[in-house]
């Protein structure tokens, strides 16, 4: 047994009143005559008994009575075999689950309602003198700090929906690190409250930890069966939008509920117009991949988005994205000695390709970098000067493809490649050989060949090489062979440098080395390369995942600053900015919380534009029962972790009997008055 004011057991010393009064009891004999004293003697004994029986008993009785009362003042309590006694100053930290999921109804109310009267509850039921710490989805650095229960009682009620989403164990950590924040304290007792509905998809109860200092304890609110719809996610069957041309967009929305969803209307917008519509039927807790087709007449940023009808979840019924439509592609071909017909005739006459030819001793190094691919063609010898510029050229994200010459200076092929980090060139190999095996899920060959499950056709011709420069692997090399043939030896590959790629050829465009030139594969290949070069942005982010976006080598000039803009809600910051190896990076941090559409203005233009989505981990609303939240702890034999009864009014009840154990104090007022009664009764109606 366990007292919180162990301090009045000293008033026990009281029992002594009674005991005086007992011992130093004088009573005044009444003379009582008798005409016959026959049997004076028998009547003493029998009345001197019964005498000190009944003031034997009212002894008792008030010494009980001082007794229970002293313990009621001393408020004594049956701790819970899991949970250390409270101290005399306490440490409590409170988990307000505020992401959107927060926003379904329960029994009694909005959820995050009912999280906030729970934790105002856990706030009320200990001491003022407690320190106490409240914490949300967004970690706000005004939650990081311990404050007292009135303080406490008023960041309670600011507390506000957010799209933040956080792990159960990244939250328990945060908490430690706020209850730490003041030193270890052996005079105060650790507690933590979760309260949330606990969501199977961040609720980690296996990544939690055992810490005896602390005591945890989640309080489960369940909302009533909640239907949602959502879209998940989209892609763009493409990597380049292109002008004036039919573009697919794939989407693939997921139904988190017991009933099917028919004829769900599926709407795209680009720049606020309805470019397409479409109409899909999903089964109960199933997903549908869907095609949406659209074509788009003016170049630019776009900025787009899906659209469907749910209630009563409504945060994640649209899907923001943005992608960038160029007028047309700048290709340049750098050639040791005449230009290459076959360049010519597969770039020249499509209008959506700016295509140049410029001689080794000829090309103007400024404008490399307006150029998305760069093809070298049959140059004998690289220039330190031009091994420099394409290495800057790759590393800003542009695109080269390397046909060597077939009499090259391999010395120098080799200087260029390792400075790029890729493989290389070694001497030239006069065994003829055949391209066997092919890549066929890399990008380059997507939908190039007409199968059903995507594999290549039985019979197929592939290219062949009279003769090749065998590409030798290097241990640093993160190369991917997209052609290789049946020795082994790589026919095409490609490899990441800084934002870009290069492309080797193991053969020069020459058809005494091979019939690549006039294979059917080598328009795709080229043109697939030239649609995914250049610089590209990602389509989408989610707020509050990514710290970090890269975007462009955009340069600042004078005063000018970034800004994000989002002109329909009227939202304009300066995000934070850094140049880093000639790549440019913007920090939103915890400035953007909606999500949308936003412009990114430098300059007076619009460099890029960005879409932010929603955290869809807060979609899927299967949560975890209590019952499974015991199972699950048992699961991880976490021992200081248990659950509170959601279902009680009064959670100060139930903080009383689970966590501080049962008190035992109204007991103690009861025997303490049932005992001065006794003694009332023994005085009043025995006899003696």
């Amino acid at each position: 047994m366990n007292f919180i004011y162990p301090g009045f057991l000293f008033a026990l010393s009281a029992i002594s009143i009674p005991i005086i009064i007992h011992l130093f009891n004088f009573r005044r004999f009444k003379k009582v005559f008798f005409t016959n004293v026959r049997f004076l003697q028998e009547i003493k004994q029998d009345t001197k008994s019964r005498s000190h029986l009944k003031h034997l008993l009212i002894l008792i009785a008030r010494i009980l009575a001082v007794s229970f009362l002293v313990l009621a003042f001393a408020q004594p309590y049956r701790a819970s075999k899991n949970i250390a006694a409270l101290k005399e100053r306490n440490k409590i930290s409170v988990y307000i689950d505020n992401s959107f999921s927060m926003d379904a109804v329960g029994k009694n109310g909005s959820l995050i309602e009912e999280a906030k009267k729970k934790a105002r509850e856990i706030a009320r039921h200990y001491q003022p003198s407690d320190q106490f710490q409240l914490l949300t989805n967004d970690f706000e650095a005004r939650h990081q700090r311990l404050v007292n229960r009135e303080e406490m009682l008023n960041l309670i009620d600011d507390v506000q929906p957010s799209s933040s989403v956080r792990r159960l164990s990244e939250v328990i950590l945060r908490q430690h690190a706020a209850l730490n924040s003041n030193g270890a304290d052996n005079n105060s007792a650790r507690l933590l409250f979760e309260i949330s509905d606990f969501q199977k998809s961040t609720a980690d109860i296996d990544e939690l930890k055992n810490d005896s200092a602390t005591d945890i304890s989640l309080v489960a609110l369940a909302s009533q069966k909640v239907n949602n719809l959502y879209i998940d996610s989209c892609w763009l069957s493409s990597p380049v939008v292109q002008l004036n041309a039919a573009n697919e967009l794939t989407v693939i929305i997921k139904n988190n509920s017991t009933s099917a969803a028919e004829n769900i209307p599926v709407k795209l917008l680009i720049n606020g117009t309805q470019r397409a519509l479409a109409s899909v039927n999903i089964p109960e807790y199933g997903s549908i991949e869907t095609k949406l087709n659209f074509s788009i007449n003016e170049p630019g940023w776009q900025s787009a988005v899906i659209s469907i009808t749910d209630y009563p979840v409504t945060f994640d019924d649209n899907y923001f994205f943005s992608f960038d439509v160029r007028n047309n592609l700048h290709v340049l071909a750098i050639n040791g000695t005449a230009p290459s017909h076959y360049l010519n005739a597969l770039f020249s006459n499509d209008s959506l390709f700016n295509y140049k030819n410029a001689s080794e001793n000829q090309v103007d190094y400024s404008s490399l970098g307006s150029n998305q691919l760069i093809v070298l063609n049959g140059i004998k010898s690289i220039s330190t000067g031009l091994a420099q510029e394409l290495k800057k050229f790759a590393d800003k994200g542009g695109s080269l493809v390397v046909f060597p010459a077939g009499d090259m200076d391999i010395s120098t092929y080799q200087s260029f490649l390792q400075s790029c980090g890729t493989n290389y060139y070694s001497s030239l190999n006069t065994n003829k050989d055949k391209v066997n095996k092919l890549t066929n899920e890399h990008l380059l060959f997507k939908d190039v060949f007409e199968t059903k499950r995507g594999g290549l056709p039985e019979n197929l011709d592939l290219p062949v090489a009279e003769k090749y420069f065998p590409i030798t692997k290097s241990t640093r090399s993160k190369e991917e062979v997209l052609m290789q043939m049946n020795g082994g030896s790589a026919f095409f590959t490609s490899t990441g440098v800084g934002r870009g790629k290069i492309y080797l050829s193991a053969v020069p465009l020459d058809e005494t080395f091979s019939n690549f030139v006039k294979h059917a594969l080598f328009v795709p290949v080229m043109l697939r390369i030239a649609l995914i070069s250049g610089r590209t942005v990602q389509h989408s982010y989610v707020i509050g995942r990514e710290t970090e976006i890269e975007f462009s080598d955009t340069t600042l000039s004078g005063d000018n600053v970034f800004h994000l803009i989002n002109k329909k809600e009227n939202f304009d910051i300066i995000p934070e900015s850094k140049m880093a190896d000639g790549k440019t990076f913007i920090a939103v941090h915890d400035q953007l919380k909606k999500a949308g559409n936003y412009d990114l203005v430098a300059n007076n233009k619009t460099d890029a534009a960005f879409a932010f989505n929603y955290d869809r981990k807060e979609s899927d609303l299967r949560a975890y029962t209590n019952d499974e939240l015991n199972s699950e702890i048992e699961k991880a034999k976490l021992q200081h972790i248990s659950t509170l009864n959601p279902e009680s009014k009064d959670l100060s009840y139930t903080l009383s009997r689970e966590k501080e154990g049962v008190r035992l104090w109204k007991w103690c007022v009861l025997l303490a008055l049932l005992f001065l009664a006794c003694e009332v009764a023994l005085i009043k109606f025995m006899k003696g």
